[in-house]
């Protein structure tokens, strides 16, 4: 909900933008229609239930015991006015006509619903975790790059979210790239033709909520924010309906005054049971460029991955999850070699705080996007194993080699051991192995029909992986 300390400067910034909404309307009664109904998990424990609706007024959430509640209004409608500084030089207003309301997950409640659908309810006992990631369908004038967003083939995101909701998971986890309509189809185009564009509710909806509906509805959702969610992109949406804090005026990415706040948010730790936890970092704005130890950018980053280690010493066994990679491999020229794809900024940052590793001795596991392809990279150094989730609907760049030689540096120092990757579209599970070890849990690999292609098994910092025929 938008924090009460800032709704006074909440209102007048809707009020001094023309906004329109139902900010002062009774949370009640109107429950339909309803263009969404998932599940955030977020900070502190939190499940956050997730309403977007057309209606003026947010719906009532009925718990299993038949108590029932108002939910609160996070975002009203809105149509926001161009930032001025947008990714694509053919960006326009962003129009959320739509109203999205939420309420915390009532403790001790076994079940929910709202307008008669069940509101997918956190579990104390996870064991089998779907990982997605680099989702969208991707329209971007700047690179003339349209992809078939009308062909579920060419553009199989909704497909991927049929199999992997038929997988019953505990959670989901999106490593981040959600939104990719930034730019109109070009007439004449049939591949794209007719597809919503831009930053406001009806891209996202097509992009996310509409192919996603089923995998929203099966298990509650960790969302990792990506560069297309950065504040200059689609930074708007995210924190209106998905951003698992609260909502307040400096975190909205409306003006690009206070994106020196809105594009570094602070990392947290979601708890998965078994003496494990997710670490969420948000690496949205960082460069792929080594940082100047003056800029910005660099000192929040520093700051960020003391708190890593801080919350890591919480748990027995930590994953970290950001977007973007530090250690992995891209495809490289005519894709007959590989590149080391790590982000050179946070490089340079993470190894002020520990230079040789990286990361806090806790932290044994990676999961990251942006680079679209999968891949699972263990170490013969002392480096976590390596994760990289990004083929899960938005358009390949290439393709990965096959094999990578034992040896070789993914960092100075971060010598492979295990490399196996994948440039067909997927997605892939983590499930928790009963042998009294947090540590120890399997990976697979899918694709988009839900069958097996790669097994992985992954013990403390390390990952042993092998084809599925």
């Amino acid at each position: 909900m938008v924090n009460d300390l800032f709704k006074p400067a909440f209102t007048m910034m809707v009020a001094m933008l023309g906004l329109a909404g139902c900010g002062s309307a009774p949370r009640s009664a109107n429950t339909s229609p309803l263009e969404a109904l998932f599940t955030v998990t977020a900070a502190d424990e939190r499940s956050v239930v997730r309403v977007i609706t057309r209606a003026s007024q947010c719906p009532e959430i009925v718990w299993a015991d038949g108590v029932r509640a108002s939910m609160q209004v996070r975002a009203v409608a809105a149509t926001v006015p161009l930032r001025g500084d947008s990714a694509q030089s053919d960006a326009k207003p962003a129009v959320f006509d739509v109203v999205t309301c939420e309420v915390d997950w009532k403790t001790g409640a076994k079940s929910a619903t709202v307008a008669g659908r069940a509101v997918p309810a956190p579990r104390k006992d996870i064991r089998r975790i779907v990982l997605i990631g680099d989702t969208g369908c991707r329209m971007k004038a700047s690179e003339n790059a349209y992809q078939a967003c009308n062909d579920n083939v060419l553009w199989p995101f909704a497909t991927v979210a049929r199999s992997a909701a038929a997988l019953k998971p505990d959670l989901v986890v999106h490593v981040g790239d959600i939104h990719y309509r930034e730019s109109p189809c070009p007439e004449g185009n049939k591949a794209c033709v007719g597809s919503p564009w831009g930053y406001g509710f009806d891209a996202w909806q097509a992009d996310l909520f509409t192919p996603a509906a089923p995998l929203l509805a099966a298990a509650p959702w960790v969302f990792v924010r990506g560069n297309h969610e950065s504040c200059f992109r689609a930074g708007q949406g995210w924190f209106r309906f998905i951003d698992g804090a609260p909502l307040v005026a400096e975190r909205t990415c409306d003006s690009t005054d206070l994106d020196a706040m809105a594009d570094f948010s602070e990392p947290y730790a979601v708890s998965v049971g078994h003496g494990n936890q997710f670490i969420i970092f948000d690496s949205s704005k960082s460069s792929g460029k080594t940082y100047a130890v003056t800029d910005p950018a660099y000192r929040n980053y520093v700051s960020q991955i003391r708190k890593v280690a801080t919350l890591a010493d919480a748990a027995e066994h930590s994953f970290f999850l950001s977007h973007h990679p530090l250690l992995a491999f891209a495809p490289g020229k005519n894709n007959a070699e590989a590149k080391a794809g790590g982000s050179g900024g946070l490089q340079s940052a993470f190894a002020s705080v520990h230079p040789q590793r990286l990361f806090p001795d806790k932290v044994s596991v990676l999961m990251h996007g942006h680079i679209h392809l999968f891949e699972a990279i263990s170490f013969s150094s002392a480096h976590p194993a390596s994760l990289v989730l990004g083929n899960s609907g938005s358009a390949n760049e290439g393709r990965a080699p096959a094999n990578v030689a034992s040896g070789t540096e993914a960092f100075p120092g971060a010598l492979v051991d295990d490399y196996v990757a994948r440039s067909e579209y997927g997605f892939a599970t983590l499930d928790k192995v009963d042998d009294g070890k947090a540590s120890h849990w399997t990976l697979t690999e899918y694709d988009i029909r839900g069958n097996v292609v790669i097994g992985c098994e992954i013990r403390d910092s390390k990952s042993r992986c092998h084809p599925v025929k």
